[in-house]
């Protein structure tokens, strides 16, 4: 499959359902870049959200906070700018 396909909206549901967080802290930085980029959200993208969804809470905030930086497999190229999109500020 085409790593800039567009996921099948039966992937995406798939994907909010495994995004869910116990920290509020994650949910919101998670909900944020759903509501911006549900309608285009890539193969690429979900596969790097699901690497960052096999983190512990306290890590994933840390990275969203850069607290720390993706270190070893998260430091793949489709992580780290997954990561860019969930860190930039919405401003309406």
């Amino acid at each position: 499959m085409d790593d800039h396909a567009p996921l099948d909206e039966r992937a995406l549901s798939k994907l909010k359902w495994r995004c869910r967080r116990g920290l509020l802290e994650n949910d919101l930085f998670i909900e944020r870049f759903f509501a911006a980029n549900e309608s285009n959200i890539t193969v690429r993208q979900a596969r790097a959200m699901n690497l960052l969804m096999d983190l512990s809470d306290n890590d994933l905030l840390d990275l969203l906070l850069r607290r720390t930086e993706p270190q070893g497999q998260l430091a793949a190229d489709e992580v780290v700018e997954l990561l860019a999109l969930l860190r930039t500020p919405v401003f309406h």
